[in-house]
């Protein structure tokens, strides 16, 4: 339809609705549609400049998408529509293009050998990206930005602390709720409502650049080993986050992944047998077992047994026969059912921890905020 100057939104609805003979107002579906042609009827005024760009293309611009701005110092990827955000099919497509674009410069880097090198476990745990907490409530604010900021901070308060080390090896444990929401109506995986921050769409990629950034600085440090584990806040978004992950590093020789639906990873390093799981399936008292009948082999070259659970925000630690199990603390905020049940008081910190080939988990590091 033609364009008229000036026209508000309920003055474009009456005319659309004239135009489709529309008599159920109550019908969403149609409101919806009606909403979406709006914003199609407003998009050369609103966007001027990809207007120009799809005319001397030869491209309709009520076909965009999504487009790419490309310049010498950014690379921005925007959406032009405001009709409601991407479905699943075209997140998986913007993924697809995404890394068809990407550039991979990943030459394999050559460490250095070190006669007393160690590991690094980087444990950001339970992050939440997409939890909304307000101080009005709380007595803290958390959203998007704060959780981004947080594990940055944490990421970079854990390489200071570990730079007297020479750490020839780092473990990056992910998943653990790293996203609040696993489905478009705000709830978890099991159907639980939930305070959020931004759209679920907007939640995986803020989690996915987050993580490309983390690996980035970590890897500059020493070749990365991601162990994903899955969990009850995004059970299956969380997954696809991790395969996006490791797609995007599909051609680096200095990362490598373990992002299998699994619910308990193990990984050897030296005298060491580290275990990682999310915290909410099987008992605590029964990891240890657990470890001993799922990595039999593993469990019989080393000493010393580790595993790192989450879930609880709040620290745990229990020496059992052969194997030490402990919780890590969250950097997420408290959020007002975790409030209103009284669990607010733990320190909100991210966790790492340096294993020695010989001796087990030598130091411990918390960044607390």
């Amino acid at each position: 339809m033609r364009k008229e100057q000036g026209l508000s939104f309920p003055k474009i609805t009456n005319l659309l609705i004239q135009k489709h003979n529309i008599t159920d107002l109550t019908d969403h579906q149609l409101m919806q549609k009606l909403y979406r042609e709006y914003h199609k009827s407003n998009r050369e005024e609103d966007h001027p400049a990809l207007a120009q760009a799809c005319k001397e293309r030869g491209i309709d611009i009520n076909s965009v998408g999504i487009a790419w701005n490309k310049d010498k110092a950014w690379s921005i990827q925007f959406r032009p529509s405001a009709d409601g955000g991407p479905t699943f099919e075209e997140m998986l497509k913007d993924h697809i293009q995404d890394v068809q674009n990407h550039t991979f410069n990943y030459e394999k880097i050559e460490r250095e050998n070190y006669t007393d090198a160690c590991l690094l476990v980087v444990d950001p745990a339970d992050i939440h990206i997409g939890k909304l907490a307000s101080s009005f409530e709380t007595g803290e604010d958390y959203n998007n930005q704060i959780a981004v900021n947080r594990v940055r901070e944490g990421v970079d308060g854990i390489l200071r602390k570990s730079s007297g080390f020479n750490i020839d090896q780092i473990v990056l444990v992910v998943g653990n709720d790293i996203l609040h929401i696993d489905t478009p109506r705000r709830t978890t995986t099991s159907g639980t409502f939930q305070d959020t921050d931004g759209m679920w769409y907007e939640n995986f990629l803020i989690a996915k650049k987050l993580y490309i950034d983390v690996i980035d600085q970590l890897m500059k440090v020493a070749d990365v080993h991601i162990m994903y584990n899955p969990s009850n806040h995004d059970y299956t978004n969380g997954f696809f986050l991790a395969d996006a992950i490791k797609s995007w590093y599909k051609d680096c020789n200095n990362v490598s992944f373990d992002v299998s639906i699994s619910h308990r990873k193990y990984y050897q390093y030296g005298n060491s047998l580290i275990g990682t799981t999310h915290g909410d399936g099987a008992k605590q008292q029964d990891l240890p077992l657990l470890m001993a009948q799922e990595a039999k082999l593993r469990w019989s070259e080393t000493k010393h047994r580790y595993i790192y659970m989450h879930h609880v925000h709040h620290k745990i630690a229990k020496d059992y026969i052969g194997v030490t199990v402990e919780a890590l603390r969250s950097p997420s905020g408290t959020d007002s059912w975790h409030h209103r049940k009284g669990y607010q008081h733990a320190p909100k910190a991210v966790e790492g921890f340096i294993h020695s080939k010989n001796n087990g988990q030598i130091a411990r590091f918390t960044h607390l905020f």
